[in-house]
């Protein structure tokens, strides 16, 4: 038995079935490649679902680790740190926005946005007791927790957890017309993300973000972007909600905010919305800790200067236009994306997302597949353009195949 099938066999046998990850054991890790056990060599097209922008092994991200970890690297909030102003202040300012409350999780930051949806609604907006009601969009993905698979359509986030969480509607994602119709004089809060990840890389139409702000403005609504996966440079834009000039009322951060380092997330918003909360109301041991704040504020520091993002620009446009010469040949039947991320639908013919992923495995690629027949591609933003060209060939002699 090999290290990779030792490894595989116990992971099997000691670890709950939650995930079906491709059989690969990852060892060491830098830039955009990955190396297993074996010794064998990956190029990562995926990026921790967008957690990894940076790379693997960014020398300023670990830096800023290292030099934190023999400083202190918890607190709890029960005590001010030296990092944590610091933190919330360029967060704040790197959103336009004026406060910041910090968590660990991409979920725990979607839970939290929705407790304070919730309580604006009551305490700002007057909405009657128990009776706050969030409208989301069908496909989404915003986590996994109880709260949020109830507003779900996916069977499997969703099935045998209830009973589940009331207070959401869900529309469909892209119509404007269905969203206004939902809104109420109950409705605190629409929840959305800018493109949907999970579900294959969905860019909406054009006009609906800037079409969602004038609604909820004129409704007093929030307007609460889901940028967990979107946000922090991976569509070419600090972001997505940008590409439309769109501000919203609250950012939900995580995954690239953590520079593929520790869990880091956040809810961004004004001073009017974050201000409802009062001490012990909501909080999280590890929320805000001083080795999260000086990752993050690196990270900050990081898109600040542009660069990120103009890469994301430039080697999105070259992976969107390398792989739309794709549809039309019997392999691929549509591509979308923004940036350095998109999303394939693999034509049946040629085998499942899952059995393309592994073929590429094969090939030394590592992608991952979603819903069945959708590959998603979304390299570190420090990528060669003569990496992702590689990866690209072996993608495209899979499909030949």
């Amino acid at each position: 038995m090999t290290t990779t099938e030792r490894c595989i066999a116990a992971a099997d046998a000691h670890s709950a079935h939650n995930y079906h990850p491709l059989p690969v054991v990852v060892a060491t890790a830098e830039g955009a490649w990955m190396t297993d056990v074996e010794g064998r060599r990956y190029l990562d097209l995926l990026a921790g679902y967008s957690a990894l922008n940076f790379g693997h092994g960014n020398r300023r991200l670990l830096d800023a680790a290292k030099n934190q970890l023999e400083r202190v690297t918890l607190t709890s909030r029960a005590f001010h740190h030296d990092r944590f102003a610091d933190f919330c202040t360029q967060l704040a300012d790197l959103c336009g926005m004026e406060m910041v409350l910090p968590m660990n999780t991409g979920a725990e930051a979607v839970e939290t946005a929705v407790k304070t949806a919730r309580k604006w609604g009551y305490k700002i907006k007057g909405v009657p007791g128990g009776r706050a009601k969030i409208i989301v969009a069908g496909n989404n993905f915003h986590g996994r927790t109880t709260t949020v698979i109830s507003f779900s359509t996916d069977p499997e986030a969703r099935a045998d957890f209830g009973p589940y969480t009331p207070g959401f509607e869900i529309v469909r994602y892209g119509d404007l017309a269905a969203l206004e119709a939902a809104i109420d004089d109950d409705t605190v809060a629409v929840l959305l993300e800018p493109i949907q990840g999970e579900a294959g890389v969905l860019v909406p139409p054009p006009g609906y973000l800037a079409g969602v702000q004038e609604l909820t403005r004129s409704r007093n609504v929030l307007f609460i972007a889901d940028e967990i996966q979107s946000g922090l440079g991976r569509t070419g834009r600090t972001f997505a909600c940008e590409h439309e000039g769109v501000v919203p009322d609250m950012y939900v951060l995580g995954k690239a905010l953590g520079g593929g380092v520790i869990p880091v997330s956040a809810v961004v918003s004004s001073r009017a919305v974050l201000g409802v909360f009062s001490p012990g109301e909501h909080g999280s041991t590890f929320g805000g800790n001083p080795l999260a704040c000086a990752v993050a504020l690196e990270v900050i520091a990081m898109l600040r200067t542009g660069e990120y993002q103009s890469r994301a620009t430039e080697l999105g446009r070259h992976l969107l236009g390398e792989l739309r010469l794709l549809v039309g040949d019997g392999a691929v039947d549509a591509v979308r994306g923004r940036g350095l991320w998109a999303g394939l639908d693999i034509n049946p013919s040629r085998g499942t997302g899952r059995e393309i992923a592994e073929r590429l495995m094969a090939r030394g690629v590592l992608v991952k597949d979603t819903h069945g027949a959708t590959i998603r591609i979304a390299p570190p933003l420090v990528i060669s353009k003569e990496d992702l060209d590689w990866g690209l060939e072996q993608l495209r002699v899979v499909l030949e195949g």
